[in-house]
């Protein structure tokens, strides 16, 4: 077994040093942490041969703290970790506060390693502090440990740890996270209401279809009356359904499935990036919320002192669409090429002049981050609009579809059932 000479800072502040037995550099790192031991310098001197002499109550010790280790490596589940949408809201604002309190990355995850409250958070902690701990960056940890972290999460912290701001990015991902956790509540609370208006809806279209049509059908045929236009159309519709609707069914769930596969491939996944930027009310969200995310992204790497090259690269791995990826490649090659940021955005054509204006404006005070910021929270009060505007839209939208659907099924089948009564009076 190698023997790894250490010099690490106790709890109490002082230094101390030594030499330990261990299998390799991550166990003697755990060993050190047992220990309560934060390394300063870690290595490895000799093999074990050279140790024999110092009995066998040092081994037996060893043998103890590597077992104490493996009990806890033993509560740790193996492979990647889900989280909840919480979860991972409480690991971001935990982190995020003890960075900005002026702790480092591995003490503050040991920190939350330790909580009281048992759950996977624990395990989270402990398994992202190994890897980061063994010379790894924490975004490449947090991919490693969890997907629940997503891909925008792990750029973006990729981008904080290439600018020293990790805090911030950490801190407006928390911010983010937290407000699409508040949109989907709210749009949940007002889609309740209009749920059960859609299921009243096909709940009166069945009746109308297997039991009112039917006896209206009867009753004009008896008659011997001329079916009305509306109420034939109708009819025939209700034949129609009542005929196929094993075969509609089948064929919409075709639809759908084939739907999902062709966006999730990847070949086909920059078109469906594109199509959604050109959905209406959609469209101009994913808009909004790129601009925020770029403008603040940007913002904190140029002002830690990132170059402007450099800061363009890292938000655009942060960003998902395609279609936006696409176009800051064009904008990177520009700026690339000596062109000023804005020069790249005008030539580029596809960013709104307000947001150009206000990056001229920067580069010509020579605070670009602060213009960056300032638009940046222009769009994300314009992002707020939108989505507002959006929840205000659902309710009428679904009343007006349902009463229409409804009354004019209702039109139909009254004016039926009195043109028959008339053709019987006569």
């Amino acid at each position: 077994m190698p023997i790894f000479a250490y010099k690490a800072l106790a709890s109490n502040g002082t230094v101390t040093t030594g030499e330990l037995d261990a299998t390799d550099r991550p166990e003697a790192l755990r060993v050190l942490d047992k220990k309560g031991l934060q390394p300063v310098n870690l290595k490895e001197i000799a093999a074990a041969s050279a140790k024999k002499s110092n009995g066998s109550a040092k081994a037996k010790a060893d043998d103890k703290e590597s077992s104490k280790v493996n009990v806890k490596e033993d509560v740790i589940p193996e492979g990647p970790i889900k989280l909840k949408r919480q979860e991972v809201v409480l690991f971001t604002e935990e982190l995020s506060d003890m960075l900005s309190a002026g702790l480092q990355l591995e003490p503050a995850l040991k920190s939350m390693e330790n909580r009281q409250e048992l759950g996977n958070l624990k395990a989270v902690s402990y398994k992202i502090r190994q890897i980061v701990r063994d010379g790894v960056n924490f975004s490449v940890a947090l991919k490693k440990v969890s997907p629940s972290f997503g891909p925008l999460y792990c750029s973006l912290a990729a981008a904080g740890e290439a600018s020293g701001a990790l805090d911030d990015i950490l801190k407006r991902q928390a911010h983010y996270l937290k407000t699409l956790a508040e949109l989907q509540a709210r749009l949940i609370l007002a889609m309740i209401y209009p749920a059960f208006l859609i299921l009243a809806g096909i709940g009166v279209s069945i009746i109308f279809i297997t039991v009112l049509i039917p006896q209206l059908t009867a009753l004009i045929e008896t008659s011997g009356g001329k079916i009305p236009l509306g109420a034939a159309i109708l009819i025939g519709a209700s034949s129609f359904i009542k005929k196929w609707w094993i075969v509609m069914i089948l064929t919409t769930i075709t639809a759908l499935l084939y739907f999902k596969f062709w966006k999730d491939n990847e070949a086909n996944k920059p078109a469906w990036d594109r199509i959604k930027l050109r959905i209406p009310l959609i469209g101009p969200v994913i808009t909004s919320r790129f601009y925020v995310q770029f403008l603040e992204t940007m913002a904190n790497l140029v002002g830690n002192g990132l170059p402007l090259l450099r800061a363009l690269e890292l938000s655009r791995d942060a960003t998902q669409n395609r279609g936006l990826r696409g176009e800051l490649d064009k904008v990177i090659a520009q700026v690339g090429d000596g062109r000023s940021f804005s020069k790249a955005l005008v030539r580029n054509g596809a960013f709104p002049p307000l947001l150009i204006d206000m990056i001229s404006v920067g580069e010509q005070t020579g605070r670009i981050d602060h213009s960056l910021r300032r638009a940046a929270e222009r769009y994300d009060k314009e992002l707020d609009k939108s989505l507002q505007r959006i929840m205000a839209l659902v309710m009428p939208v679904v009343l007006i579809v349902m009463a229409s659907l409804i009354g004019t099924m209702a039109y139909l089948m009254i004016t039926a059932i009195f043109h028959t009564i008339s053709n019987m009076q006569r």
